[in-house]
């Protein structure tokens, strides 16, 4: 992988090794970082081996400067396509809201999409093999004063300064990270309260499809094509993206907790078993890339669908010890804003500028540097997390106020409005602190960062004595 080059490490540092549970999209891209940091890891992945499935994945301004920083941006172009409008529906076909992407000349980027499966094997490809260890299912963790050993299902245990809970929105590391915190008589009350569950939801990516049969995908950029059902629980969205292939999203609304109940024991991922009742529902429904949903799960591998629950939840813990959580783990957002994945990297970003900084492997030192993670990230979570449920009510939501809230917005609120409420989020685009910055792009505001004192510090060490060499 090629980067922009760091300065060399001029002072000796203890170097904290990191166990990562979870080997999703965070966990990988963190993996990634901590390997620039010059940051031993090892990943742990409950799983027998990936799991391809999944649908859209939308990557923008908020990340892409980093991408720039490794290297890796114009690779990533190269299995994305940028996305150019909003278009919502009803179940007719009518249109309903048809609003483009922001402009790159204010972001510096597109607004750019790629399926799930695509979005993992690139930076699968990143990470070393022999760094991701599957069928390692967590069972607990223990700390002593040098560092964190966790047990895992298979007997086995492992050894670090950190322990990074990257498992998802069930996660284990966090369950047990909770009752550490309610056995000190110490967690926050909505740290006790259950996940929030509004949505089902139905995910897919077809094999790559005929051009002629599916026009759509002959585009050498992506619009998001969304349709807001009449007379049913229902949304469902789809996108082109590389190789012909389509990827759909559909959710059903919950009105009203006690349909909710039943699913309440599982919390997982539904595999493809679970998925055919509600393929059943909707399958006669109009996609708007062309024919029915029934066609695009005629030519997606059953394999490769899935269904969830869509739950969502800010934790306010996500650290004691030297056990933190990143991504879903410490905050599940409902998906309407497009920001889970964008959101579980800048926290990788972040997390890893922090380790850099540590002087010290005792415990108080790494407690400073993981609280210190979280005060950085915090703000910008809570402002996503609300702004995905406000999304939510406008994309998804079939209750009367949330329809009568809709069509006030779709109707009366002028685009300029709109825009400029948009334009506030590409404001936020961290970097890694150690490396040379990306260049600024687009002509909006980019809010500050708090700076390496050791890059800097390095940086200037290292530019002394290139100029005691010339003298």
């Amino acid at each position: 992988m090629t980067a922009h080059p760091s300065y060399p490490h001029a002072t000796e540092r203890p170097v904290p090794s990191v166990l990562i549970v979870g080997g999703g999209i965070g966990a990988l891209f963190l993996a990634i970082l901590l390997d620039k940091a010059g940051i031993p890891y090892e990943i742990f992945e409950r799983d027998p081996e990936v799991r391809t499935i999944g649908s859209i994945m939308a990557l923008n301004s908020n990340i892409l400067p980093t991408f720039e920083q490794l290297g890796i941006y114009e690779e990533f172009k190269s299995i994305s396509l940028p996305c150019k409008s909003l278009k919502i529906m009803n179940g007719e076909m009518e249109k309903i809201l048809d609003v483009p992407t922001l402009d790159e000349r204010l972001t510096g980027y597109d607004y750019r999409l790629l399926s799930r499966p695509k979005l993992y094997e690139f930076l699968q490809a990143k990470v070393p093999a022999d760094k991701i260890h599957f069928n390692k299912k967590f069972v607990s963790s223990e700390e002593t004063t040098d560092g964190v050993t966790v047990h895992f299902a298979d007997g086995t245990s492992h050894h670090g300064s950190i322990l990074v809970g990257a498992d998802g929105a069930y996660s284990a590391v966090r369950r047990e990270l909770l009752k550490t915190l309610k056995d000190l008589d110490i967690l926050p009350p909505a740290d006790d309260i259950e996940l929030n569950i509004g949505y089902s939801c139905l995910v897919g990516t077809t094999d790559s499809v005929d051009p002629e049969k599916y026009p759509f995908v002959k585009n050498q950029h992506t619009d998001q094509l969304q349709v807001i059902g009449d007379g049913t629980p229902y949304s469902w969205t789809c996108f082109n993206v590389r190789d012909n292939r389509l990827c759909y999203v559909i959710i059903s609304q919950y009105t009203t907790v006690a349909k909710t109940e039943n699913g309440k024991f599982s919390g997982r991922r539904w595999g493809p078993e679970h998925c055919e009742e509600m393929m059943e529902q909707v399958k006669d429904f109009q996609a708007p890339c062309g024919g029915t949903l029934g066609d695009l799960f005629n030519l997606t591998p059953r394999e490769k669908i899935s269904r969830v629950y869509l739950h969502d939840k800010l934790f306010e813990s996500w650290t004691h010890g030297r056990t933190v959580l990143l991504g879903d783990s410490a905050h599940k957002l409902l998906p309407s804003a497009g920001k889970g994945a964008v959101c579980a990297m800048q926290d990788a970003v972040i997390l890893t500028n922090c380790l850099y900084e540590l002087e010290s492997l005792d415990t108080d030192s790494i407690k400073r540097a993981l609280q210190d993670y979280q005060q950085q990230r915090y703000p910008h979570v809570k402002t996503l997390y609300e702004s995905s449920q406000t999304n939510a009510l406008f994309v998804h939501g079939q209750t009367v106020f949330e329809k009568s809230l809709r069509y006030i917005v779709f109707n009366w609120v002028p685009d300029s409005v709109m825009k400029r409420d948009w334009s506030k989020d590409p404001s936020y685009r961290p970097q890694i602190a150690f490396l040379p910055q990306a260049a600024k792009r687009g002509t909006g505001k980019i809010l500050p960062q708090k700076p390496s004192k050791r890059y800097e510090e390095e940086k200037r060490r290292i530019e002394e004595r290139a100029c005691i060499r010339r003298l």
